[in-house]
C-alpha cells in the first residue's frame, strides 16, 4: 500500500479491496490470508517489504502505486502482480501494451495524459484571475509526471497562463515552491498525483491557504483538509474493481489473459469554505457537476 497504515484514505481503499474479495468468496482467515505492508516515498523500504512478502511465497502480489510496482518487479518475474493506481504503465515500461500486458504483470492504470489540461481548465474556470501556475511533482515517486505536461502546455496559452514546472523531492521543497509562487500576482498551484503528494496533503493545503493560492488537487481526499478543488479518479472504486483480477488469478487465470484496465469513474470535489476565503465565486455549472461539495 502506497500510504502509511494510519492514513484513513488508504484504509478505505484497502477495505474496498477486501470487500471485493469477500464478495467473490475470499474471506481473510478462511483458507485465505492477506499480508500487508504500508510505505510512502521510500524506495529502499518498498524493496525490503517486497522481499519480505516474496519470502512468504504468496500466490498473488498487489502493488499500489509506481514505487510499489517497481519494488515488486525487482523481486519476482514469476509470481502474478496486480497493480493498482499506476499511471502510464506502458510509458513506464511495466507492460508492452494495455490490451496484451504479457509477462506476470497486469492491473489498473491511473490518470491519462489529457487529465493535465482538465486540471488547468477547471482551475481557471474557478479562479479566472490566475495567470501563473506552479505544477509540483516528485520525480522519484512520480516518474510519469511529465506525461501531463504537454497537454497543460498546449492549453495554457489560450487561457493566458504561464506554467512553471516545479520538481520537489522532500517536504522542504514543497514549502519552498509554494512560498515562491505565493509571492507572485495571479498565482495558482496544481498538484500532480502520487503517493508522496498524498502523504503531504495536510502540509500542502495549509501552505496554499496561508499564501492565498487557488490550488487544483488530483484526489478528493485533499478537499476535507481545506483544499479548494480536486478532479481525479475514484481510487476506492479502483481497489474494489481490482478484486476481480485477484480472484481470477487465484482461480487459475494468467496475467497475460487480463488486459490492463483504465479508470471508469472520475470525481470532482469543491470546498466552498475555501473558495469563500479566497474570494472566489463557484460557477453554478461547476456546482451542479460536482460529486462532492463541502460547505
Amino acid at each position: 500500500m502506497a500510504r502509511k497504515e494510519e492514513d484513513a484514505e488508504g484504509q478505505k481503499q484497502f477495505a474496498a479491496l477486501r470487500q471485493g474479495l469477500s464478495e467473490r468468496g475470499w474471506s481473510d482467515g478462511q483458507a485465505f490470508h492477506i499480508e500487508t505492508r504500508w510505505t510512502v516515498a521510500d524506495a529502499a523500504e518498498a524493496l525490503r517489504f517486497a522481499q519480505e512478502l516474496i519470502s512468504l511465497k504468496p500466490e498473488v502480489l498487489i502493488a499500489n502505486g509506481t514505487p510499489s510496482l517497481v519494488a515488486a518487479r525487482q523481486v519476482t518475474s514469476a509470481i502474478p502482480i496486480v497493480f493498482i493506481s499506476v499511471a502510464d504503465p506502458v510509458g513506464q515500461g511495466f507492460v508492452p501494451s494495455l490490451a496484451r500486458p504479457g509477462g506476470n504483470v497486469t492491473g489498473f492504470s491511473a490518470e491519462e495524459a489529457r487529465t493535465g489540461s482538465k486540471w488547468l481548465e477547471l482551475l481557471k474556470e474557478l479562479a479566472p484571475r490566475v495567470t501563473r501556475i506552479a505544477v509540483i511533482y516528485n520525480p522519484q515517486t512520480a516518474p510519469y509526471g511529465p506525461m501531463f505536461f504537454p497537454a497543460m502546455q498546449a492549453a495554457a496559452p489560450r487561457m493566458a497562463i504561464a506554467l512553471s514546472i516545479s520538481p520537489v523531492h522532500k517536504a522542504e521543497d514543497v514549502d519552498r515552491v509554494i512560498v515562491e509562487i505565493g509571492r507572485e500576482q495571479g498565482a495558482g498551484l496544481i498538484v500532480v498525483p502520487d503517493s508522496f503528494m498524498f502523504g503531504q496533503r495536510q502540509r500542502i493545503t495549509a501552505l496554499a491557504a496561508k499564501h492565498h493560492l487557488p490550488a487544483m488537487y488530483p484526489l478528493g481526499v485533499f478537499i476535507p483538509e481545506g483544499g479548494l478543488i480536486a478532479y481525479g479518479i475514484d481510487r476506492v472504486d479502483m481497489f474494489h474493481r481490482a478484486a476481480d483480477y485477484v480472484d481470477r488469478i487465484l482461480r487459475g487465470a494468467s496475467p497475460v489473459e487480463l488486459p490492463v484496465q483504465q479508470p471508469t469513474k472520475f470525481e470532482l470535489a469543491i470546498n466552498l469554505k475555501t473558495a469563500k476565503a479566497l474570494g472566489l465565486s463557484v460557477p453554478s455549472s461547476m456546482l451542479l457537476s460536482a460529486d462532492e461539495v463541502i460547505e
